[in-house]
């Protein structure tokens, strides 16, 4: 059995689906508390169902978390507070990565492919080996106050790079 824990508003989100969710996963899904995520089932697919409500927990759309059950799909999560002091720096970093309008993160989804999710103090990403690294290295140069033009380029430079090889 694993058990963890999500945002509050996001339990409250999967407490109407929990149905679905267990039959999707392979695997009994309760909420208890009202936060705290049981799982139990057969052990590969309880880890996997681990991974998926984690990812939904971390801001992504169930659909999107469910990626996670194929094969070649991965996830990588960035913890903000780990990198950055105080709330103003967090702010600014995550203003960064939306961009006006939410076009800075729909562009990143766009070249890289994979999916990108900013809740809380953490941005998450999934996507095969090649298309997290591609938004993992726009991310990075953002990250380190790089401008969004360097971050674009080098990210577009990445996936001509991962075209050519593949």
């Amino acid at each position: 059995m694993e058990q963890i824990l999500i945002p509050h508003k996001r339990a409250k989100e999967l407490a109407g689906m929990l149905h679905e969710v267990s039959k999707s996963l392979g695997c009994k899904v309760e909420l208890k508390e009202e936060n705290l995520v049981l799982i139990s089932g057969p052990g590969y697919e309880e880890y996997n169902a681990k991974n998926v409500i984690q990812a939904f927990g971390r801001g992504f759309e169930m659909k999107v978390a469910e990626k996670l059950l194929l094969e070649d799909y991965f996830s990588k999560y960035v913890y903000l507070k780990d990198l950055f002091r105080n709330e103003a720096q967090i702010r600014r970093i995550k203003a960064r990565v939306i961009g006006r309008n939410g076009r800075t993160k729909e562009y990143m989804q766009e070249v890289s492919g994979a999916s990108i999710s900013i809740y809380g103090n953490t941005i998450g990403v999934i996507g095969t080996v090649e298309q997290i690294d591609i938004a993992v290295t726009a991310l990075n140069v953002l990250l380190k106050g790089g401008t969004h033009k360097k971050a674009y380029r080098i990210m577009e430079r990445k996936r001509r790079d991962f075209r050519l090889k593949g």
